[in-house]
């Protein structure tokens, strides 16, 4: 129940590793919870007694996922908010000092002012999305597996495997029409689905990994896009070794689905096909050719989820 009648409340919540800190506006009423399961319920068992308007946070990372899922989950108002708007808005009102208390007001007086349209999110149907294409990877591995088998072992074992393949091929046809329906459920999805599949080479499995999986890409720098992904190289030194650079960590399951989006990108995207000749004709091994591919895409990619552009191939050839 409102115990504020007259008030229009605005929650603005400043996302830690360890802390949420939230400020309630225009009450000025201050507090911090953990960044945990348990945290999370206490302060929405708080913020509910205000019937607050809008809850804002910074969309900074996975960090304020779990918040923005149990809001969602709890019908609460709640609004990712581009860091980079909050930050232009601070600079309109000559807001300098910072500090968790003072960030948390910030974004509360940001929503105020502003009122950033609320952010439609189904939080079972991301989970959802990110098993799908986990359960799809899982049934390509297989059928690539049969198709091997048919290819070796005699004729008269055929008939064990082509039913095993057409069953797989029906299952993995159910996933992608249902990723697809789960996408157009939701307007924050279909919005970056459709910048996302702007890039001649990014499908509806590559766009749906990316919105499921890497729900910070659009509000990162480029430098860690590249290294969430796992496509940024890591220098090996020690002394006198010089190792070579390689890629490693990073979210694989993401990493392998750009990586064939590339094998794609490279014949109908002349950015990438460029790219990737250019390195090849370089002397660069033709993996290493691709995985930079995959980091140049990654780049361009959370540039367009950034400023909310399609695809620009005279910008992405810079």
């Amino acid at each position: 129940m409102n115990t504020n009648m007259n008030q229009n409340i605005t929650v603005g919540v400043d996302t830690g590793k360890a802390q949420l800190d939230i400020h309630i506006r225009p009450l000025e009423h201050f507090f911090s919870v953990e960044n945990t399961e348990k945290g999370i319920k206490a302060a929405l068992k708080i913020i509910k007694k205000h019937d607050p308007v809008r809850i804002v946070i910074e969309a900074t990372g996975r960090l304020e996922m779990p918040f923005v899922l149990a809001c969602a989950e709890a019908q609460l108002p709640i609004v990712r908010a581009n860091p980079v708007h909050i930050k232009r808005f601070a600079g309109a009102i000559g807001r300098r000092a910072k500090n968790d208390r003072l960030d948390a007001e910030l974004i509360a007086h940001y929503g105020e002012a502003i009122q950033p349209k609320l952010t439609q999110i189904k939080p079972k149907n991301i989970l959802l999305i990110s098993d799908l294409v986990i359960r799809r990877n899982q049934l390509l591995s297989m059928q690539t597996m049969e198709k091997n088998r048919l290819q070796i072992l005699p004729k008269e074992l055929h008939s064990s495997i082509k039913p095993m393949l057409t069953a797989m091929k029906n299952q993995i046809t159910k996933i992608e029409e249902k990723l697809l329906k789960l996408i157009e459920e939701c307007p924050e999805y279909q919005a970056k689905n459709a910048l996302l599949q702007s890039v001649p080479g990014i499908g509806n499995i590559a766009a749906t990994s990316i919105i499921s999986n890497v729900p910070e890409l659009g509000y990162i720098t480029n430098k860690q896009a590249a290294s969430l992904i796992g496509v940024a190289p890591i220098t090996r030194e020690s002394g006198r070794y010089k190792g070579k650079r390689s890629i490693q960590g990073g979210r694989s399951q993401v990493r392998t689905v750009l990586y064939m989006a590339m094998m794609s990108a490279m014949q109908c995207n002349p950015v990438f096909k460029a790219t990737y000749t250019r390195l090849v004709e370089a002397g660069k091994p033709k993996k290493v050719a691709i995985i930079a591919c995959v980091r140049k895409m990654v780049v361009i990619l959370n540039s367009m989820l950034r400023d909310c552009v399609m695809w620009d191939e005279n910008t992405a050839k810079n």
